[in-house]
């Protein structure tokens, strides 16, 4: 069975996640890698059964207590990212406080403290997008745009190392037949991009790693890179 870089990376998180039940399940407190990847992968499971993203970060949120972690768990991981696939498209969903710190009440289920509010960063370019699909296409905040759906019409070699301009966790939604103008900037941290749809798979600023992105982009057929 050939899998895909994201498909071995949701099928590691899986085992991990595993892992952690086991041990949790044992009354062992959890450390960072299982306490995170229990809470990646309630999100993954909630998006499986066809929640919304606010919905599937609440499940997260709900899954550990403090008295889950070790001590000094919490104090590392205050916001756990990972994109997940919904009935509207793969979106990020970012689970702050997510060891049950934001209860109120001594951490008893209930309401939950709001969490950070993210401002809108900059936009450094912006590119006009047509979606020619005949269905929805969202694009969420941290995923590569220059790998963004290949009815998506729009400059890919403008959109190269570059991911939409929102808060962290937001999406931009492109109705069917829809012309709307999308803003970009670039990539952060050490600038590699691994899963996606599989254009890059390593390092964005690599010698050649454009030009074989774009090449690719061709031969699978996304609109806006052929005259590239």
């Amino acid at each position: 069975m050939r899998l895909t870089p994201t498909e071995r990376d949701r099928l590691l998180l899986f085992g991990a996640a595993e892992l952690a039940r086991a041990r949790r399940g044992r009354g062992l407190r959890l450390n960072v890698p299982e306490a995170t990847a229990l809470v990646a992968d309630t999100v993954c499971e909630a998006a499986r059964d066809g929640a919304r993203l606010a919905e599937a970060i609440e499940r997260a949120r709900a899954v550990l207590g403090p008295d889950d972690v070790l001590p000094g768990v919490a104090d590392v991981v205050t916001e756990v990212h990972v994109e997940a696939v919904f009935d509207d498209g793969s979106r990020l969903a970012v689970v702050s406080d997510p060891f049950g710190g934001g209860y109120l009440g001594g951490g008893a289920p209930g309401a939950l403290l709001p969490g950070p509010v993210h401002a809108e960063p900059a936009a450094v370019t912006t590119v006009t997008v047509t979606n020619t699909a005949t269905v929805p296409v969202s694009v969420t905040s941290h995923y590569h745009f220059f790998e963004a759906n290949p009815r998506l019409d729009f400059d890919r070699a403008a959109a190269y190392g570059m991911r939409l301009a929102v808060p962290a966790g937001s999406s931009l939604r492109f109705g069917p037949g829809e012309t709307a103008d999308a803003g970009l900037l670039p990539i952060g941290g050490d600038r590699v991009a691994i899963g996606f749809a599989g254009l890059v798979d390593g390092p964005l600023d690599a010698p050649g790693a454009k030009e074989e992105a774009l090449r690719r982009a061709v031969a699978c057929g996304y609109l806006g890179a052929e005259a590239h």
